[in-house]
């Protein structure tokens, strides 16, 4: 008997996702366990294995398809000894609507960004992972010139930096005789209509959901971050695996103060409930192509600065390589968000719902101090915590914000 593919669930939470490409195509034998699909959920694109083995007898869901909701036949599978007959009745494959042509707009209209076709090497789609082909059209790179080190020749996010490092040679898919980056003589460009990819549009919709229904209010304090650099750099001198950054040492400070007082480690649970959390799970803001993921550190207060490293640097890789699994970004307690890299002295952070706190964190920089009444040089990193006043009120965020702060200024405390 044929065997539907559904359309998986990747997370609790999810209702639909995008079919992004078919590993598999029709009458190609599947093994239990092989990759047979790739599904794009709001924040990584997932592979999907197959549980049984079989033949492919249809595909139902073409690559490319969004909003497929989660259940839905995606494919059928033939069994061993079955026949194309076998499939009469399973779902007809959907037939993607071919766009209307647009009316020719008026000089000056707005214009919509059509997406480029799928390069072709002798007519043959190109495999390539969705990250590789972002990176490419984002570069102006012409995959059909990129010999992929990918399974089966696929071309993949290493192949794209090679190029763009210059280890690598590959053509631009710009025309011959005019640069990617400054075209000659170029046209002004005209405004253009771009539709929002998944990320997008759930961060679009979550942010204005945040500052829509929950009542932020903002308290900000003045951190001496000398101590931090100084024990930074001792601890990367002494230790040769060690790599810790500030926002290692922020998280450690963070999850110790929500630790001391647990009134704040809470998020809004709706209908005049609130959840107060066993664990002190902290997610942090990593900029990705297209939007941003918040990795989760699990039990941060329980973990030394070393570990909060190793781990932050793992999951910020696989974060920008699209590889997270659901339960590392969704949840946490308490969201951190460092510009302070970018030069940011200070910021104010949209609450992650339902969480009810989250730190903005600005940069670490010189600036002049008062001491016993003498004015003296110090670096000062700006923080500014963002509270839901649904279930946090100003005393309980300032208590806080102190304890960060004194965590900041004084890490070897949290070294015991």
């Amino acid at each position: 008997m044929p065997i539907n593919i559904l359309m998986p669930a990747l997370s609790p939470t999810m209702t639909e996702g995008n079919l992004a490409k078919w590993l598999k195509s029709e009458g190609d034998p599947v093994e239990a366990g092989d990759v047979i699909a790739e599904i794009e959920t709001d924040k990584a694109t997932m592979e999907v294995e197959a549980v049984d083995e079989g033949v492919l007898g249809r595909i139902v869901v073409p690559e490319g398809s969004e909003g497929v909701a989660v259940n839905a036949v995606i494919g059928v599978l033939l069994a061993e000894g079955e026949d194309a007959g076998a499939i009469e009745n399973a779902p007809a494959p959907v037939e993607r609507p071919e766009p209307e042509p647009e009316p020719e707009a008026p000089q000056g209209a707005e214009k919509v960004a059509e997406a480029p076709p799928a390069p072709s090497r002798s007519g043959e789609r190109i495999a390539a992972s969705p990250l590789a082909r972002r990176m490419a059209a984002q570069a102006g790179l012409d995959l059909s010139a990129i010999d992929g080190s990918g399974p089966k020749g696929r071309i993949v996010k290493a192949d794209i930096e090679a190029v763009l490092a210059g280890d690598a040679e590959a053509p631009s898919s710009a025309p011959v005789g005019l640069s990617p980056i400054a075209p000659a003589a170029a046209p002004a460009a005209e405004d253009r209509t771009v539709r929002l990819s998944t990320m997008r549009r759930v961060i679009a919709q979550r942010m204005t959901e945040s500052k829509a229904t929950v009542p932020h209010f903002y308290l900000t304090v003045d951190c001496e971050a000398d101590e931090l650099l100084r024990v930074r750099r001792e601890i990367n001198n002494r230790i040769e695996q060690a790599r810790v950054s500030v926002n290692d040492i922020v998280i450690r400070a963070c999850a110790l103060a929500l630790r001391e007082g647990p009134a704040a480690n809470v998020s809004w649970a709706g209908e005049g409930t609130m959840t107060q959390h066993g664990s002190v799970d902290i997610s942090v803001a990593v900029a990705i192509p297209g939007g941003l993921v918040t990795p989760i550190v699990r039990n941060a207060d329980t973990k030394g600065l070393v570990q909060i490293a190793a781990e932050m640097k793992e999951l910020a890789a696989r974060a920008k390589e699209g590889k997270l699994l659901p339960e590392e970004y969704q949840g946490g307690s308490f969201s951190i968000s460092n510009l302070g890299m970018y030069g940011v002295k200070s910021f104010d952070a949209v609450i992650n719902p339902p969480q009810a706190c989250i730190l903005a964190v600005g940069a670490a920089e010189p600036r002049p101090m008062v001491r016993d009444g003498e004015i003296v040089p110090a670096t000062v990193m700006s923080c500014t915590l963002s509270v839901d006043h649904r279930v946090v009120d100003g005393a309980i965020g300032a208590e806080l914000l102190g304890a960060i702060k004194r965590n900041v200024e004084y890490p070897p405390a949290m070294l015991a």
